[in-house]
């Protein structure tokens, strides 16, 4: 996260006059009396530098979206924004990989690459956060972030849209924490901490965080009435034991460094749950015909792949008098009912110079977690030559996530 370390004071506009106070629009609740600050050596002008690009940001978006649509036509190529560094960026690459969109990029150093089988399609290596504004500013049409990083930055802004909302890797959650010591000691909920006594308006409640738009909104929403936030660079694990915060508002996976650095999380206290997720410029959809083309089919190829994950194929062989007899006997037993039921088909063996169809196989899908149950069921009601394998892509015959896309879009 890049965060300068100075406090996000939030002011009252009559006793700090500034030109921000009626731009910022903040919450009564936040405002912390300028005579009234706890660091004398922080000052109001470096709160400002703090608090100032989110706000700006977001008046010149709307001033670049009016703009936008003669340089969205100038345009042609898509341009689609994935993560440059980290995790995510080796996930969302691998991701691709699985659906058959191999990123072809030249030179490492290169931020512009192609996926050979998506024609007229441009990748743009950037940070999650640069992939929201250029979504904003009309620079990218597709992205992958995280849902934490589009909360956040996106504002709320109607031309973003999510098109797949579960890509399955990045999860995390956006959590307060609180250390486990002091008179922090028997505080359990966020109700338990937003009544504590100690937090005044001399004496606010600190939170160090680098979700400076999610967390305000989040503890006013909450009932704290004495709140300041600040932010840091690094780990803000280790601002409550520094003495520059009360508290932290972070992302946490596992909570394994929360613990090692005596913070725990509290109950009510998560804001968000967080996943990559894949979104796309309202206007670029509307407006262009080649970027739903496109965004189609990666939202195709991502489904299919994605609910073929830990799914398999299982093959038997069931003796029966019927194909109707077999499938009366399958469908009795609770895990073998398939993705809409079992496919079964004869199997005609040749006795004394006569085909007839001693044998039925029968195909079902199978999640993993009930693999080893299904085939149990299966060889209790004759199935022998059991055969298992892994499913690579489950496609529909329509994508439910795309004719939610079109309704959303008003085609």
């Amino acid at each position: 996260m890049e965060m300068s370390l100075s406090r996000l004071h939030l002011p009252n506009s009559q006793q700090c006059s500034s030109p921000l106070s009626s731009s910022l629009s903040l919450p009564p609740c936040f405002h912390v009396p300028c005579s009234q600050r706890r660091r004398p050596h922080t000052t109001w002008s470096s709160s400002i530098a703090c608090c100032l690009p989110q706000r700006q940001e977001s008046v010149a978006v709307i001033e670049k979206n009016e703009t936008s649509t003669s340089v969205l036509s100038e345009r042609k190529v898509i341009r689609f924004g994935l993560p440059s560094k980290g995790r995510m960026a080796a996930d969302t690459l691998d991701l691709l990989k699985d659906c058959q969109l191999l990123v072809k990029q030249v030179n490492p150093r290169q931020y512009v690459a192609e996926i050979p089988q998506l024609s007229n399609l441009e990748v743009w290596f950037q940070r999650p956060k640069d992939i929201v504004r250029k979504l904003l500013s009309g620079d990218l049409d597709l992205g992958i972030v995280g849902f934490d990083t589009f909360s956040e930055y996106g504002l709320g802004n109607e031309d973003l849209i999510i098109v797949h909302d579960a890509l399955g890797y990045g999860d995390c959650r956006l959590s307060l924490a609180i250390p486990n010591h002091g008179i922090f000691e028997s505080i359990n909920s966020l109700r338990e901490l937003s009544q504590m006594p100690q937090w005044t308006a001399s004496k606010p409640l600190r939170v160090a965080t680098g979700f400076t738009h999610l967390g305000p909104k989040f503890m006013k929403d909450n009932g704290f009435m004495n709140v300041t936030f600040s932010t840091a660079d690094g780990a803000l694990e280790a601002a409550p034991a520094m003495g520059i915060a009360d508290a932290i508002l972070d992302l946490v996976s596992s909570g394994t460094t929360l613990k090692e650095n005596n913070l725990r999380e509290i109950e009510g206290g998560v804001l968000l749950e967080s996943q990559a997720v894949l979104v796309a410029r309202r206007k670029s959809l509307v407006e262009q015909k080649d970027v739903r083309c496109r965004t189609k089919e990666i939202l195709e190829r991502f489904e299919a792949h994605l609910r073929a994950v830990d799914q398999f194929t299982v093959t038997a062989h069931i003796r029966g008098s019927s194909a109707e007899e077999v499938a009366g006997r399958v469908c009795s037993q609770p895990s073998l009912s398939g993705l809409e039921g079992p496919t079964i088909n004869p199997v005609f063996c040749k006795h004394n110079g006569k085909v007839t169809p001693d044998y039925y196989a029968i195909v079902i899908c199978v999640p993993k977690k009930a693999l080893y149950k299904s085939v149990q069921q299966l060889r209790e009601i004759g199935g022998s030559g059991v055969l298992v394998s892994p499913l690579t892509y489950i496609f529909e015959e329509v994508t439910p996530r795309w004719k939610e896309l079109l309704l959303k879009l008003g085609l």
